[in-house]
Protein backbone atom coordinates (compact mmCIF):
# COMPACT_ATOMS: atom_id res chain seq x y z
CA UNK A 1 0.00 0.00 0.00
CA UNK A 2 1.29 3.44 -0.95
CA UNK A 3 0.07 6.61 0.73
CA UNK A 4 -0.93 9.19 -1.88
CA UNK A 5 0.34 12.76 -1.77
CA UNK A 6 -2.21 15.61 -1.59
CA UNK A 7 -1.66 16.38 -5.30
CA UNK A 8 -2.13 12.72 -6.26
CA UNK A 9 -5.38 12.59 -4.28
CA UNK A 10 -6.68 15.75 -5.99
CA UNK A 11 -5.79 14.60 -9.50
CA UNK A 12 -6.94 10.99 -9.21
CA UNK A 13 -10.53 11.64 -10.33
CA UNK A 14 -12.76 14.55 -11.30
CA UNK A 15 -12.60 18.19 -10.21
CA UNK A 16 -16.03 19.63 -9.32
CA UNK A 17 -16.48 23.36 -8.77
CA UNK A 18 -19.50 24.27 -6.66
CA UNK A 19 -20.66 27.30 -4.70
CA UNK A 20 -22.04 30.80 -5.09
CA UNK A 21 -21.33 33.87 -7.23
CA UNK A 22 -17.75 34.20 -5.97
CA UNK A 23 -17.08 30.84 -7.64
CA UNK A 24 -19.43 31.12 -10.63
CA UNK A 25 -17.72 34.25 -11.96
CA UNK A 26 -20.51 36.80 -11.45
CA UNK A 27 -18.05 39.69 -11.53
CA UNK A 28 -17.01 38.93 -15.13
CA UNK A 29 -20.13 37.21 -16.46
CA UNK A 30 -21.17 40.24 -18.54
CA UNK A 31 -17.91 39.90 -20.47
CA UNK A 32 -18.62 36.28 -21.44
CA UNK A 33 -19.68 35.55 -24.99
CA UNK A 34 -20.30 31.82 -24.51
CA UNK A 35 -22.02 30.31 -21.46
CA UNK A 36 -19.90 27.63 -19.80
CA UNK A 37 -22.55 24.87 -19.81
CA UNK A 38 -26.26 24.15 -19.44
CA UNK A 39 -27.84 26.65 -17.04
CA UNK A 40 -24.82 28.96 -17.09
CA UNK A 41 -26.97 31.88 -18.24
CA UNK A 42 -29.15 31.60 -15.11
CA UNK A 43 -26.29 30.79 -12.73
CA UNK A 44 -23.88 33.31 -14.30
CA UNK A 45 -21.07 30.80 -14.73
CA UNK A 46 -18.26 32.55 -16.54
CA UNK A 47 -15.10 31.39 -18.27
CA UNK A 48 -13.33 34.21 -16.39
CA UNK A 49 -13.89 32.54 -13.02
CA UNK A 50 -11.02 30.85 -11.17
CA UNK A 51 -12.36 27.40 -12.09
CA UNK A 52 -11.02 27.14 -15.69
CA UNK A 53 -7.63 28.42 -14.45
CA UNK A 54 -7.45 25.70 -11.78
CA UNK A 55 -8.49 23.14 -14.40
CA UNK A 56 -5.60 24.28 -16.61
CA UNK A 57 -3.06 24.17 -13.79
CA UNK A 58 -3.59 20.47 -12.99
CA UNK A 59 -4.44 17.41 -15.03
CA UNK A 60 -7.50 15.80 -13.42
CA UNK A 61 -8.03 12.15 -14.31
CA UNK A 62 -11.80 12.52 -14.44
CA UNK A 63 -11.93 15.99 -16.04
CA UNK A 64 -13.60 19.12 -14.67
CA UNK A 65 -17.27 19.94 -14.02
CA UNK A 66 -18.35 23.50 -13.17
CA UNK A 67 -21.70 23.96 -11.40
CA UNK A 68 -21.32 26.97 -9.07
CA UNK A 69 -24.40 29.19 -9.22
CA UNK A 70 -24.79 32.87 -8.42
CA UNK A 71 -27.03 33.52 -5.43
CA UNK A 72 -26.64 30.01 -4.00
CA UNK A 73 -27.24 29.48 -0.30
CA UNK A 74 -26.30 26.31 1.56
CA UNK A 75 -29.92 25.19 1.27
CA UNK A 76 -30.06 25.82 -2.48
CA UNK A 77 -26.78 23.99 -2.98
CA UNK A 78 -28.65 20.95 -1.65
CA UNK A 79 -32.06 21.60 -3.24
CA UNK A 80 -31.35 23.41 -6.53
CA UNK A 81 -31.96 26.79 -8.16
CA UNK A 82 -33.73 28.05 -11.26
CA UNK A 83 -35.14 24.60 -11.95
CA UNK A 84 -31.61 23.23 -12.25
CA UNK A 85 -30.40 19.96 -10.79
CA UNK A 86 -29.00 20.58 -7.26
CA UNK A 87 -25.27 21.22 -7.24
CA UNK A 88 -24.77 18.51 -4.62
CA UNK A 89 -26.36 15.90 -6.89
CA UNK A 90 -23.53 16.42 -9.39
CA UNK A 91 -21.06 14.99 -6.86
CA UNK A 92 -20.24 11.29 -7.00
CA UNK A 93 -17.54 8.88 -5.84
CA UNK A 94 -15.36 9.74 -8.85
CA UNK A 95 -14.83 13.28 -7.49
CA UNK A 96 -11.31 13.74 -6.13
CA UNK A 97 -11.35 17.53 -5.70
CA UNK A 98 -14.26 19.82 -4.84
CA UNK A 99 -13.89 23.59 -4.53
CA UNK A 100 -16.58 25.63 -2.86
CA UNK A 101 -17.43 29.16 -1.75
CA UNK A 102 -20.63 29.40 0.26
CA UNK A 103 -22.16 31.34 3.15
CA UNK A 104 -22.32 34.93 1.90
CA UNK A 105 -25.90 34.56 0.71
CA UNK A 106 -26.94 32.80 3.92
CA UNK A 107 -25.64 35.87 5.75
CA UNK A 108 -27.64 38.06 3.35
CA UNK A 109 -24.61 40.08 2.32
CA UNK A 110 -26.12 41.38 -0.91
CA UNK A 111 -29.13 42.88 0.90
CA UNK A 112 -26.88 44.11 3.71
CA UNK A 113 -24.61 45.91 1.26
CA UNK A 114 -27.58 47.39 -0.60
CA UNK A 115 -29.00 48.64 2.70
CA UNK A 116 -25.68 50.30 3.45
CA UNK A 117 -25.43 51.98 0.05
CA UNK A 118 -28.99 53.34 -0.28
CA UNK A 119 -29.13 54.84 3.23
CA UNK A 120 -29.02 58.58 3.84
CA UNK A 121 -25.39 59.73 4.13
CA UNK A 122 -25.65 60.54 7.87
CA UNK A 123 -27.70 57.42 8.71
CA UNK A 124 -26.44 54.53 10.88
CA UNK A 125 -28.62 52.08 8.93
CA UNK A 126 -25.54 50.15 7.81
CA UNK A 127 -24.02 49.27 11.19
CA UNK A 128 -27.51 48.94 12.71
CA UNK A 129 -27.74 45.59 10.89
CA UNK A 130 -25.03 44.14 13.14
CA UNK A 131 -27.23 41.98 15.38
CA UNK A 132 -29.26 40.51 12.53
CA UNK A 133 -26.20 39.73 10.40
CA UNK A 134 -24.37 38.20 13.36
CA UNK A 135 -27.35 35.94 14.03
CA UNK A 136 -27.51 34.77 10.40
CA UNK A 137 -23.78 34.01 10.42
CA UNK A 138 -24.15 31.87 13.56
CA UNK A 139 -27.14 30.07 12.02
CA UNK A 140 -24.89 29.11 9.08
CA UNK A 141 -22.92 26.59 11.19
CA UNK A 142 -25.38 23.63 11.10
CA UNK A 143 -26.28 24.14 7.45
CA UNK A 144 -22.62 24.29 6.41
CA UNK A 145 -21.98 21.11 8.37
CA UNK A 146 -24.85 19.50 6.49
CA UNK A 147 -23.24 20.45 3.16
CA UNK A 148 -19.86 19.03 4.21
CA UNK A 149 -21.46 15.81 5.44
CA UNK A 150 -23.34 15.40 2.18
CA UNK A 151 -20.17 15.98 0.16
CA UNK A 152 -18.44 13.41 2.34
CA UNK A 153 -21.14 10.79 1.75
CA UNK A 154 -21.09 11.34 -2.00
CA UNK A 155 -17.32 11.65 -2.49
CA UNK A 156 -15.64 9.96 0.49
CA UNK A 157 -12.12 10.08 -0.99
CA UNK A 158 -12.16 13.70 -2.17
CA UNK A 159 -10.30 16.74 -1.00
CA UNK A 160 -12.80 19.55 -0.37
CA UNK A 161 -11.33 23.06 -0.54
CA UNK A 162 -13.54 25.79 0.92
CA UNK A 163 -12.65 29.32 -0.20
CA UNK A 164 -13.29 32.29 2.07
CA UNK A 165 -14.23 35.82 1.04
CA UNK A 166 -11.84 38.76 0.53
CA UNK A 167 -11.90 41.92 2.63
CA UNK A 168 -13.81 44.37 0.39
CA UNK A 169 -12.33 47.64 1.68
CA UNK A 170 -8.92 48.84 2.89
CA UNK A 171 -8.05 47.85 6.43
CA UNK A 172 -8.03 51.53 7.43
CA UNK A 173 -10.49 53.32 5.10
CA UNK A 174 -9.93 57.05 4.86
CA UNK A 175 -12.62 58.24 2.45
CA UNK A 176 -16.24 57.40 1.67
CA UNK A 177 -16.85 55.04 -1.26
CA UNK A 178 -20.25 54.44 -2.90
CA UNK A 179 -22.00 56.29 -0.03
CA UNK A 180 -20.19 54.07 2.48
CA UNK A 181 -18.41 56.01 5.21
CA UNK A 182 -15.10 54.76 6.63
CA UNK A 183 -17.09 53.44 9.61
CA UNK A 184 -19.45 51.55 7.27
CA UNK A 185 -16.48 50.07 5.41
CA UNK A 186 -14.80 48.93 8.64
CA UNK A 187 -18.06 47.29 9.73
CA UNK A 188 -18.49 45.46 6.39
CA UNK A 189 -14.88 44.29 6.65
CA UNK A 190 -15.58 43.02 10.18
CA UNK A 191 -18.67 41.12 9.03
CA UNK A 192 -16.63 39.48 6.26
CA UNK A 193 -14.03 38.47 8.86
CA UNK A 194 -16.73 37.06 11.14
CA UNK A 195 -18.24 35.02 8.31
CA UNK A 196 -14.82 33.71 7.26
CA UNK A 197 -13.94 32.77 10.83
CA UNK A 198 -17.10 30.70 11.17
CA UNK A 199 -16.66 28.93 7.83
CA UNK A 200 -12.99 28.29 8.60
CA UNK A 201 -13.73 26.87 12.05
CA UNK A 202 -16.41 24.50 10.71
CA UNK A 203 -14.04 23.27 7.99
CA UNK A 204 -11.18 22.77 10.47
CA UNK A 205 -13.38 20.86 12.93
CA UNK A 206 -14.62 18.60 10.15
CA UNK A 207 -11.09 17.86 8.94
CA UNK A 208 -9.86 17.11 12.45
CA UNK A 209 -12.62 14.52 12.77
CA UNK A 210 -11.58 12.91 9.46
CA UNK A 211 -7.94 12.80 10.56
CA UNK A 212 -8.84 11.33 13.96
CA UNK A 213 -10.76 8.53 12.25
CA UNK A 214 -7.93 7.86 9.80
CA UNK A 215 -10.46 8.49 7.02
CA UNK A 216 -9.51 9.34 3.44
CA UNK A 217 -10.14 12.77 1.97
CA UNK A 218 -9.95 16.17 3.64
CA UNK A 219 -11.74 19.47 4.19
CA UNK A 220 -9.42 22.43 3.77
CA UNK A 221 -10.15 26.12 4.26
CA UNK A 222 -8.43 28.84 2.22
CA UNK A 223 -8.57 32.19 4.01
CA UNK A 224 -8.92 34.80 1.28
CA UNK A 225 -9.54 37.73 3.65
CA UNK A 226 -6.20 39.42 2.91
CA UNK A 227 -6.01 38.19 -0.69
CA UNK A 228 -6.95 41.55 -2.26
CA UNK A 229 -4.85 43.75 0.06
CA UNK A 230 -3.85 46.87 -1.84
CA UNK A 231 -6.55 46.17 -4.43
CA UNK A 232 -9.75 46.69 -2.43
CA UNK A 233 -12.73 48.78 -3.58
CA UNK A 234 -11.62 52.41 -3.63
CA UNK A 235 -8.03 51.59 -4.57
CA UNK A 236 -6.57 52.55 -7.99
CA UNK A 237 -6.52 48.94 -9.27
CA UNK A 238 -9.30 47.12 -7.41
CA UNK A 239 -9.76 43.34 -7.66
CA UNK A 240 -13.44 43.83 -6.82
CA UNK A 241 -15.95 45.69 -8.97
CA UNK A 242 -17.32 48.76 -7.23
CA UNK A 243 -20.95 49.80 -7.33
CA UNK A 244 -22.43 49.57 -10.82
CA UNK A 245 -25.92 51.02 -11.21
CA UNK A 246 -28.13 50.79 -14.27
CA UNK A 247 -29.42 54.38 -14.29
CA UNK A 248 -32.26 53.59 -16.72
CA UNK A 249 -33.61 50.68 -14.65
CA UNK A 250 -32.37 52.09 -11.33
CA UNK A 251 -31.05 48.66 -10.39
CA UNK A 252 -27.69 47.55 -9.04
CA UNK A 253 -25.79 45.37 -11.49
CA UNK A 254 -25.09 41.95 -10.00
CA UNK A 255 -21.36 42.22 -10.71
CA UNK A 256 -21.07 44.99 -8.09
CA UNK A 257 -18.71 43.97 -5.29
CA UNK A 258 -17.73 40.76 -7.06
CA UNK A 259 -14.18 39.97 -8.24
CA UNK A 260 -12.78 41.37 -11.45
CA UNK A 261 -10.74 39.20 -13.80
CA UNK A 262 -7.65 40.00 -11.71
CA UNK A 263 -9.57 39.02 -8.58
CA UNK A 264 -10.49 35.61 -10.01
CA UNK A 265 -6.88 35.08 -11.10
CA UNK A 266 -5.84 35.77 -7.51
CA UNK A 267 -8.38 33.18 -6.30
CA UNK A 268 -6.99 30.66 -8.80
CA UNK A 269 -3.51 31.27 -7.43
CA UNK A 270 -4.70 30.65 -3.86
CA UNK A 271 -6.44 27.41 -4.79
CA UNK A 272 -3.67 26.00 -6.97
CA UNK A 273 -1.20 26.63 -4.13
CA UNK A 274 -3.56 24.93 -1.67
CA UNK A 275 -3.82 21.90 -3.96
CA UNK A 276 -0.02 21.63 -3.86
CA UNK A 277 0.22 22.33 -0.12
CA UNK A 278 -2.45 19.93 1.10
CA UNK A 279 -4.27 19.89 4.45
CA UNK A 280 -1.13 20.14 6.58
CA UNK A 281 -1.33 16.50 7.62
CA UNK A 282 -0.76 13.14 5.89
CA UNK A 283 -3.56 12.07 3.57
CA UNK A 284 -5.19 8.76 4.44
CA UNK A 285 -5.72 7.87 0.80
CA UNK A 286 -3.84 4.79 -0.36
CA UNK A 287 -3.40 2.73 -3.49
CA UNK A 288 -2.29 -0.85 -3.81
CA UNK A 289 1.37 -1.20 -4.70
CA UNK A 290 2.02 -3.87 -7.36
CA UNK A 291 4.01 -6.81 -5.98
Amino acid sequence: MTRLTPVQVAQKGAYLALGDSYSSGEGVFDLDKQPVNDGADRCHRATGSYVPLVAQAYRFGGGTAFYACSGATTRQLLSGQYGQQPQISRVGPSASLVTLSIGGNDAGFTKVLTGCIVKLPWSTACVDQDTAVGRRIEELRPSLLKVLRELRVRAPDARVIVLGYPRPFPEEPEVSVDNLSPEDQRWLNAMTRRLNDLVGSVAAEFDRALAALGAPGSVEYVDAYEAFTGHEVGRPQPYLNGLNVDMEQLTVNARSYHPTGEGYRRFADLITKQIARGPGRPMNNFQLTPP
